[in-house]
């Protein structure tokens, strides 16, 4: 937009006010500034996670536009949840505090800046907000009540200053907080709370302690059904159960994220091992990362009765990490710590979180397991901290992640010769990089090499046989592989990836209901992965039960309707079925998700069957001829070629597949693509090699 032109439009806005600044910068300038940074840089980093656009600051105020009230709403919870998680543990002169005004309504964009009605109401609103409060107009109340996980509380009338319109306005009550009676002035509850005498009010916290924490016990151990009015029958949640949410990263370098989310993934794996205790796995709890969900909600979804949450605050070589253990049923905290340490703690800190976690959970541990949390996987903090990146990046899942995940892992390697989980990491990244860019007999070696070495320092390690029977999976080795899968789940029964490999080779083998079951073990270990639920569709897909496998594929992609995988089995399933049209809406909806080589050979395939063939072979061009020549693996080709009905070229193809060792390799025997070529001479001696058929 040119300077002095004007566009009108409707927008939430969302003004916020950092509560008893003024005040303190009269006692202590020097304070006041540097808290206001502070909270810039705090509020900062929350607007783009929701779309905000921030149009200005005004002394400690935020105006705020979103094109969206629950987007808003969304954000000013993430707002009070990130203070609520940090102020705890900073003295009381150091608190933050916000009060928040939304609003949606007509705004005129002029030079930069926003003005008109929207703007105006919105600011006199957030003055109606009490401390650590959130008011928002009926407008906004309309358009996100049936969609906020959170409650709202109609406010008796308030005069707005300049606003001559009488006008309703609601509370957002906070998930950690209780809903005031209905009419209650904002802040009148936390004003008489503080007339009480402060020795009346820890009695009443201790108090409060004792019977959260005897009614946490007697709910989960004396077999009562009795729950709260309202909330419907009772889940089958284990007790002893518990999903460690990413913790927050509250350092002002944003680089520092990866310490966060390594200590996720680091505890998250140390408590799989406590058997009897059930932990959801590292790529469900991730799906909760940057949102404000009601714990309660999570508890449900993930089917655990106590949740780990947590921040992680990196200054320097100083570390401040916070955790709590809340239990799901009434919103108690079971347990709550933080450590402010140096970074060379940081491994003391792991193993203390996880132990104290499975203490206040009164879970029995033998042994092994007593051994295994305490036990540090290296004694070199740089060398964890590489370790940590790795992690960070191979859970991209990309090409360019895993590259980038094996350079860490290979650092992390050069710190410490006998960090055997940054080499069963790199084992994992080379078995990865064989389908997407290395040739597949080179990678596979490397990660054979790289397993082994994990297994030589550390046999018990179940990651490490993961990788190794990932890599006999891959080698043909079928015996093999399938004892390294055993032994994976039999030290660690809670490693999802275990049980998703060992489906895997169940299904290849033609142990269809067998690979179904186990594949079912680790979504119920990993509910909300996408990868999980749609390998269970190729289950279905492989065992050409078409139907199951859309009915699956569909609700995977309730999960995450953009999954690259997901609408790729579904366009397989329609080409199965004969349904070309739909198969091929399915295969460009790929292209535009991820055009990498296996996904473009579906829509070339899908694009013969339909008999655009011009269209089929202008792909396979573009792969011989794109400015960055990508690896494509023969089994592309052959899929291709299949679909254009030339036999004789198909089966060269998978016979090249078959020396260079692709990775498609293993389901040559079961793939319904391949059933047109599968009584084929040609193709049964390639099954013969490799051992799929006598």
């Amino acid at each position: 937009m040119n300077p002095g032109t004007e566009q009108r439009k409707l927008a939430a806005i969302m003004f916020t006010d950092m509560v008893g600044y003024s005040a303190l910068a009269q006692r202590n300038e020097t304070l006041a500034l540097e808290l206001l940074e502070e909270h810039r840089c705090l509020l900062r980093s929350l607007f783009p996670r929701h779309n905000g656009t921030e149009v200005k600051t005004i002394g400690d105020a935020f105006l705020v536009e979103f094109s969206s009230a629950l987007e808003a709403a969304q954000c000013a919870i993430e707002i009070q949840r990130t203070l609520a998680k940090r102020n705890p543990d900073a003295p009381a002169e150091r608190r933050i505090q916000v009060r928040i005004g939304i609003h949606i309504g007509d705004v005129v964009h002029r030079e930069g800046d926003v003005y008109g009605d929207g703007v105006n109401i919105a600011s006199r609103i957030e003055q109606v907000a009490g401390p650590s409060g959130i008011c928002i107009s009926m407008d906004v109340e309309r358009q996100i009540r049936h969609a906020l996980e959170a409650s709202l509380v109609k406010l008796p009338p308030a005069e707005l200053k300049n606003i001559q319109v009488p006008m309703d306005l609601f509370r957002i009550v906070l998930p950690w907080e209780k809903a005031p009676p209905a009419g209650s002035a904002p802040g009148t509850h936390e004003r008489r709370e503080l007339k009480k005498p402060l020795a009346t009010v820890a009695v009443v916290l201790v108090v409060l302690a004792v019977l959260g924490s005897a009614g946490w016990w007697f709910y989960h151990h004396s077999g009562s059904s009795a729950r709260p009015a309202g909330t419907g029958p009772a889940p089958a949640t284990p007790a002893k159960s518990v999903a460690v949410l990413p913790f927050v990263n509250m350092s002002s370098d944003k680089e520092n994220e990866y310490l966060s989310d390594g200590l996720t993934e680091d505890l998250c794996t140390a408590l799989t091992q406590v058997k009897g205790l059930r932990v959801p796995a590292r790529t469900s709890c991730f799906a909760f990362k940057g949102k404000t969900d009601d714990i309660r909600r999570i508890g449900e979804q993930l089917s655990v009765a106590t949740v780990l949450e947590g921040s992680v605050t990196k200054a320097g070589s100083r570390l401040r990490i916070n955790a709590q253990l809340i239990d799901v049923a009434n919103g108690f905290h079971l347990w709550a710590t933080n450590y402010d340490r140096e970074m060379a703690d940081i491994l003391e800190i792991r193993s203390e979180i996880a132990q104290q976690v499975v203490a206040a959970l009164k879970v029995q541990l033998g042994v092994d397991e007593t051994h295994a949390l305490g036990k540090k996987p290296t004694e070199n903090v740089e060398a964890y901290k590489l370790y940590l990146l790795g992690r960070y990046h191979y859970g991209k899942y990309s090409a360019d992640g895993w590259n980038k995940a094996l350079d860490y892992f290979n650092q992390a390697i050069e710190k410490d010769p006998n960090y055997a989980l940054a080499y069963a990491g790199k084992a994992d990244a080379y078995n990865y990089l064989a389908s997407t860019g290395l040739p597949a007999r080179e990678a596979l070696a490397n990660g054979k090499t790289a397993a082994q070495k994990a297994l030589e320092i550390d046999d018990t390690l179940a990651e490490a046989h993961v990788a190794m029977g990932s890599v006999r999976f891959y080698g043909w080795d079928w015996k093999e592989a399938e004892k390294e899968f055993q032994r994976a789940i039999q030290l660690n029964p809670n490693l999802a990836l275990a049980r998703d490999g060992y489906a895997d080779l169940l299904a290849t083998q033609e142990r269809f209901n067998e690979g179904i079951r186990e594949q079912q073990r680790a979504i119920e270990l990993d509910p909300l992965s996408s990868f999980m639920n749609v390998d269970l569709g190729w289950d279905f897909f492989s065992a050409r039960q078409y139907e199951r496998a859309i009915e699956q594929t569909r609700k995977t992609l309730e999960l995450d309707q953009n999954f690259a995988e997901g609408h790729r089995l579904l366009g397989w399933c329609f080409i199965m079925k004969g349904q070309t049209n739909e198969a091929l809406a399915e295969m460009l909806k790929v292209k535009s998700l991820d055009d990498m080589p296996w996904n473009t050979a579906g829509l070339a395939c899908a694009y013969a069957i339909s008999g655009k063939t011009n269209e089929a072979f202008r792909i396979m061009q573009e792969w011989d001829t794109a400015p960055q020549p990508r690896h494509v693996a023969p089994s592309s080709r052959a899929l291709v070629y299949l679909g254009l009905g030339d036999t004789n070229s198909a089966l060269t193809w998978l016979e090249q597949a078959y020396e260079a060792g692709d990775t498609w390799c293993p389901w040559f025997n079961i793939d319904p693509a391949l059933d047109s070529v599968r009584s084929h001479p040609r193709f049964q001696a390639i099954l013969k090699k490799m051992n799929l058929v006598k």
